[in-house]
C-alpha cells in the first residue's frame, strides 16, 4: 500500500485532461470557516492561507472526564501549471487536556497532501439579456441544480503524535459538489473515504449552505457526519465572514459536537489571505459578444496554452524573422564607433567641417551674384556703344 498510493497520486496528476477553465476570481475564495471544500480551484499564480485557532471543550456522559483542546491549523492553497488543478497542504497542530486523568500531549493531529480537479461545470442561463418577459428574467434556471463536480486525492502521513498516527501512509479520496442556487446562495456537498486500507478508516459527508448578505459579510450553516467501525461523530456548525480586501478575509465559527457518547462545544476564529501573480488569458470581443479572431490577444492565448518550452521557441523565430532588417542599426554602429574613435577633439572637427561648408556657400553666392552684375554692366555699355556708332553714322550723312 505505501508504494501503491504514491504511484497513483502522480498517475492522477499527470494522466489528467489538460483543460483550461478560469477558476481565478477577483475576491478571495475561501472555504473558511467551514469544513468543507469547494470543488473550485484558486487558479494560477496564486498563493492562498487559511489558518485559524480553536478550542474543543467536550464532556463524557456519566463520567467527570472533561477532554479539552486547544489548537490551530493551516491551510495551504496554490495552483502551478491548470486553472482546474489545485494542490493543498494542510497541517494541525494541537494540544490535548484531561485534567481527571492527568493525560496532557501536543503535537501535529493532522499532515495531509492533496490534489483535486474540476472536472464538470454547468453555465447558466443569462437572465439580464431576457428583456421581453419580467417573468422569464426573474424565473429559477433549473440548471443552477446541476452541481460542479471535483475529484479529490489525497495521502495522510505519518509525521503526526503518537495517538493520531496509522503506523503507514494513508490515502483519502473524495468527491465534491457545489450548487450556485442564485448569485448569492449555494450549497456545498463533499463526500470523503479517509485512512482507507486501515482499521481506521472512516467515511464523511458534510453539506454547507452559505449566502452573501453583502458585499463583505457572508454567513453559512453546515452539517457534518463522519461514519466509523467504533462511533459515529456529528456536528452541527454555524460561523460568519468578513471581507477586508480582496486578498484578505477574517472569519469566526461555532459548532455543537456529538461523538458518541461525548457531546460539546467547538469555536474557532481565523483569518485567509492571498498573494496574488495571476495573469489572466484574454478574450478580444465584438459589439454581439463574439470572439475576434487573428488578434495579438489571441496570439498571446495560443502561446499561453502552448506552454513554456513553445514561448521559448517563439523568441527563437521572432529572432529569425527580424534577421533581414539589419542595415539600419549597423550602420549606427559605424557611426557611433567613428565617435569613440575620434573623441573630444572630433567634436571641434565637426565643427570646423560645418562652417567650411557654410562659408564656400556663402562664396558661391557673392560669385554668382557678381557675375550677374558684371553681365549687366556689360550689356549696358555695349548698347552704349551702339547708340555712338548710329549717332556717328547719321551725323556724317548729313554733312554730305
Amino acid at each position: 500500500m505505501k508504494n501503491l498510493f504514491p504511484k497513483s497520486f502522480l498517475a492522477f496528476i499527470f494522466l489528467i485532461n489538460i483543460a483550461l477553465h478560469a477558476q481565478y476570481t477577483d475576491v478571495i475564495n475561501s472555504n473558511k470557516p467551514g469544513f468543507s471544500e469547494s470543488p473550485y480551484s484558486v487558479g494560477t499564480g496564486i498563493y492562498q492561507f487559511e489558518t485559524g485557532f480553536f478550542m474543543k471543550d467536550t464532556r463524557i456522559e456519566n463520567s467527570f472526564s472533561r477532554p479539552k483542546s486547544l489548537g490551530v491549523d493551516l491551510l495551504f492553497r496554490t495552483s502551478f501549471f491548470l486553472e482546474k488543478l489545485e494542490l493543498n497542504t494542510q497541517l494541525t497542530y494541537q494540544k490535548d487536556k484531561d485534567a481527571l486523568n492527568n493525560i496532557s500531549t501536543s503535537g501535529l493531529s493532522n499532515f495531509t497532501i492533496g490534489a483535486k480537479y474540476l472536472i464538470f461545470q454547468p453555465e447558466y442561463t443569462d437572465k439580464t439579456k431576457e428583456v421581453r418577459s419580467w417573468k422569464r428574467r426573474k424565473a429559477f434556471d433549473f440548471k443552477r441544480l446541476i452541481p460542479s463536480v471535483a475529484i479529490y486525492i489525497g495521502m495522510n502521513t505519518d509525521l503526526v503524535n503518537d495517538i493520531y498516527k496509522t503506523e503507514s501512509i494513508t490515502p483519502k479520496a473524495g468527491v465534491l459538489l457545489q450548487q450556485n442556487l442564485t448569485n448569492e446562495f449555494n450549497v456545498i456537498s463533499n463526500v470523503f473515504y479517509d485512512k482507507i486500507g486501515t482499521d481506521f478508516s472512516e467515511i464523511s459527508y458534510i453539506i454547507t449552505a452559505t449566502h452573501n448578505f453583502r458585499s463583505r459579510w457572508s454567513g453559512f450553516v453546515e452539517h457534518q457526519g463522519i461514519l466509523t467501525e467504533n462511533q459515529n461523530k456529528l456536528n452541527f456548525g454555524t460561523g460568519v465572514a468578513y471581507l477586508f480586501s480582496k486578498d484578505f478575509q477574517i472569519n469566526a465559527s461555532a459548532r455543537y459536537l456529538l461523538e458518541g457518547n461525548t457531546s460539546g462545544f467547538y469555536g474557532g476564529f481565523g483569518a485567509s489571505y492571498r498573494i496574488n501573480k495571476h495573469k489572466d488569458s484574454y478574450k478580444e470581443l465584438d459589439e454581439n459578444g463574439k470572439e475576434i479572431k487573428e488578434t495579438p490577444i489571441t496570439r498571446y492565448n495560443e502561446q499561453q496554452k502552448g506552454g513554456f518550452f513553445s514561448r521559448i521557441l517563439n523568441v527563437f523565430k521572432k529572432k529569425e524573422k527580424n534577421t533581414g532588417d539589419r542595415k539600419r542599426p549597423t550602420r549606427e554602429r559605424k557611426s557611433l564607433t567613428k565617435k569613440k574613435k575620434e573623441g573630444f577633439f572630433g567634436l571641434f572637427k565637426k565643427k570646423n567641417k560645418k562652417e567650411e561648408k557654410t562659408s564656400d556657400r556663402k562664396r558661391r553666392k557673392r560669385t554668382r551674384k557678381s557675375d550677374k552684375k558684371n553681365k549687366k554692366e556689360e550689356t549696358d555699355i555695349e548698347k552704349l556703344e551702339r547708340e555712338i556708332k548710329d549717332l556717328e553714322k547719321e551725323i556724317e550723312k548729313d554733312n554730305k
